[in-house]
Order: structure tokens, then sequence, then C-alpha cells
């Protein structure tokens, strides 16, 4: 039998904010069944669990979902590097808020055939990061020239329950992974030797089983939830997610479930990853990351958030991502008139920084956008900004161009629609890393 579809939590019962104790004893009052009061209860449990269940499982549905996108590329397959050989612009969308300081290097892993191994090359004072990421999106290892160093080395990938054979044995927590390395370029003439660089990565091991097709994210909840299954049979959640799994047991697990408690916890899961924007915590006009990031522990919430609006994210040792507020706390700018950023001539950091704007999509991923003078970003490596006496740097950000002066500092806007507006440190030093350093707020002028 279907369960009524009734919510009497403690904040959403009645219109007047009656809470879960009121609404029962209205219950009694009213001569309702406990047979019937029973059935609200439950459903309303069968709901919270399908929001649970979905915002559990997005991690893994984007990581399929960016697999199979990925795999269709020419030359694409399992167990094999594939290389971006431009920076990212406003045709990229295969990946939510991408930079426009690196080159992308990619490759998904099937491990249930054996080990796989990585060759750094030497590449002196490029930066570079190679992050290897679990089906949940956490960061099982970033090897870059932070913890390895310029001169590279060779690392063998072990899956779940492997021997640890090989150099620099280096164990992945699901049979199935993403690497993604970042090569530092300033673009032009330095792509030639970035192109080179990159071609000094390699990856060597067994060829990859056939990938099956998954459901995405807007797919119907049951639907999804068989999806969600698939990807769990195949890349088993770890001990420490068991009491999450045993309630959600009806979507993650054999079910059954039922339909109508599926679509409205379907339905708040979703509204709760598009109002995430809303719920930051901003601090002089910019949220910072959470000390977890990419290393979510049993924050399910952050990382469903995350893996929409940012999947692929470094941890904070590696790169700081830095939102700014918006016109109103929401994190998105309505974009009429002009506004200014000003930092300081050195910000605390040992890689480097770059300023990016992006069109804001109605699903809550982030884009770049296309604009006039090609440009995306805007960063310590920019040719032909003007400073200001002591050092300094004024950023304007608009839809139409300053003029004048402001023309060599102007970050374009969408030309219609709203826009959010990060900032990334690379290497990020101390007084960044625990908030001492605070970034200067974005005014409207």
């Amino acid at each position: 039998m279907r369960r009524p579809a009734f919510n009497c939590s403690q904040t959403n019962v009645g219109e007047g904010g009656m809470n879960r104790r009121e609404w029962l004893a209205m219950a009694g009052a009213l001569g309702l069944s406990p047979a019937f009061v029973s059935a609200v209860q439950a459903a309303e449990g069968d709901a919270k669990a399908a929001r649970d269940a979905y915002l559990y499982a997005l991690p893994l549905i984007e990581m399929a979902t960016t697999r199979a996108r990925l795999l269709k590329n020419p030359g694409a397959a399992i167990n094999a590097l594939a290389h971006t050989r431009t920076l990212s612009d406003h045709k990229a969308r295969w990946v939510t808020t991408p930079n426009n300081d690196t080159l992308y290097s990619s490759a998904f892993l099937d491990l249930t055939k054996g080990p796989v191994t990585l060759t750094i090359p030497s590449l002196g004072q490029r930066y570079y990061s190679v992050a290897v990421m679990d089906m949940f999106t956490n960061n099982n290892v970033v090897l870059s020239t932070r913890t390895v160093g310029g001169e590279g080395g060779t690392f063998t990938l072990v899956g779940p329950g492997q021997a640890s054979s090989g150099p620099n044995p280096t164990r992945i927590a699901t049979p199935h992974a993403w690497l993604l390395i970042r090569t530092l370029t300033d673009g032009g003439e330095d792509l030639v030797a970035a192109h080179k660089a990159q071609d000094g990565f390699s990856l060597k091991g067994p060829a990859g089983a056939p990938v099956a097709a998954y459901a995405a994210r807007d797919a119907k909840p049951v639907d999804y939830f068989a999806t969600a299954r698939a990807l769990l049979a195949s890349n088993p959640a770890p001990p420490t997610d068991l009491r999450i799994l045993k309630r959600t047991a009806a979507f993650l697990g054999a079910g059954p479930f039922d339909e109508a408690a599926a679509a409205t916890g379907v339905q708040q899961a979703r509204m709760i990853t598009l109002l995430a924007q809303g719920r930051q915590t901003f601090i002089n006009g910019w949220s910072s990351p959470r000390a977890n990031l990419g290393d979510y522990g049993q924050d399910y919430v952050y990382r469903a958030i995350v893996a929409l609006q940012g999947l692929g994210a470094l941890p904070v040792a590696e790169a700081m991502y830095m939102k700014a507020a918006g016109d109103d706390g929401s994190g998105t700018f309505a974009g009429e008139g002009l506004y200014r950023l000003t930092l300081p001539a050195q910000l605390p950091l040992d890689g480097f920084w770059s300023l990016s704007m992006y069109e804001a999509t109605a699903d809550g991923q982030f884009f770049f956008t296309d604009n006039p003078i090609h440009r995306y970003t805007i960063g310590d490596r920019t040719k032909g900004l003007q400073r200001n006496a002591d050092g300094s740097l004024d950023i304007w950000i608009g839809r139409s161009d300053p003029g004048g002066d402001k023309t060599a500092n102007w970050l374009p806007a969408p030309a219609a629609g709203p826009f959010a507006l990060y900032l990334r440190a690379y290497l990020p030093k101390a007084e960044m890393l625990d908030g001492r350093f605070r970034f200067p707020a974005i005014v409207k002028v």
C-alpha cells in the first residue's frame, strides 16, 4: 500500500509552524486512528531516508556521469591518460567550475585486474598535481609539487585487497577511481613546453573492463537508485558508512521502497543542493572551503554539494577555493553595474592565484562565460594588468567594458543572467589556511 506523503517533521508541518508533538496531539484530538498516525510517521521516515540516500549516492553518480562523458572522446579508454591541450574556456562543459590556469590530463581507473603504475616526469619549477579520487570523490592521494617535488617519480596505485607490490605503492579505497592531473601553463608560447610536460606522464596497467551505462542525477528516482546500487556493488562503501547504509537500505540496498516517498525525498535532496549557496558562511564577503574538502568522512551533504558544484576539488593544503558572497549573500551576483576587487601586492601563498568568472546554471553548476575579449580569469600571471603604485591590483568586474585605464583589468561578466566568482589560491600559507588573512570584499561602484 502506498503510504500518505505527509511531512510531520518538527519544522515543516502546518502553515503555522506546528511542531511534531503539537501535530500528534492535534491528531489525537481529531480522533485520527493510531494506524493513520503511524502511516504518516512512516511516510515521513521513508522520505527522509530517500533524501539521505540521494545525497549519499550523488558523488558516485557524478563520477560515473563524468566517466561516461569523457570516455566518449576519440581514443579514450579506461586506464589510459587523455590530455586536454588547451586551457578551459566557455565551451568546456565536461566538469563544473573548471580552472583556466592548468591543462587537465585524466584517466578513469579500473584496478580490479591489478595495480596501475603512474610515472611523473621531472618538471622542475612547473607546478603540477596528480589527484587520485575514489568513487566517493575522496582524494586518496595527491602527488604534486608540494608533496613530491619537481623531480617526479614512479608510483603504484593499488586497489582494495591487492598486494602492495611495485614502487611507492599507494592504496586506493575503491576498485574504480579518477586520476586527474593539473599542469600549470601561461598559455600562448608556453603551451609547447606544457604539452611536453603532459606527455612525460605515463600510466601503465591492465586493460579495463567496459563501463556500463548509468542514470544521471536528474533521472527518475527508481533509475537513480538502481544506478546507485550498481555503483555501490562495484565500489563498496567503507565500514564507517554502515550506519547510513542501514538507514537507507530500502533505497541503496535490496529494497523495496515506496515510490511516492522516494519522489518526495529526492525533491528535498535536490532543493538542498540548489539552496546550498544560500547557507554558506561568508566572512568579509568570501566563503572558505571546509577543512575536510576532498576527504569528507561522514560529511555526506557537503560531499554531495561539492560533487555538484566543484567535482574534483583538491584538498585545502593544495588549493583554497574562495567563493564570493554575491549581491545578497547567496553566492551569485545579479550583474548590473560595475564591481571592484582590490587585492594586495602579495598574497600569502607559495603557488599562484586566479579569480574566475562563471555563469550560473539552473541546476547549480558553474561554467566559464563567453565574452568579447576571451578572458575567463585574472591572476598573478595575467599579462598586461595595471597595478597601483603600492603594487595592489584593482580588478573591475562587469558586463560592459569599464573603459579607460580600467579596461586592462576588466573581468567580463555574462551578457545576461547571474554569475559567480571563485578565487583559487594554490599552495596557501598557514595564515590563509587558518583564516588570519582575509580577502578584501568585492564592492559595487
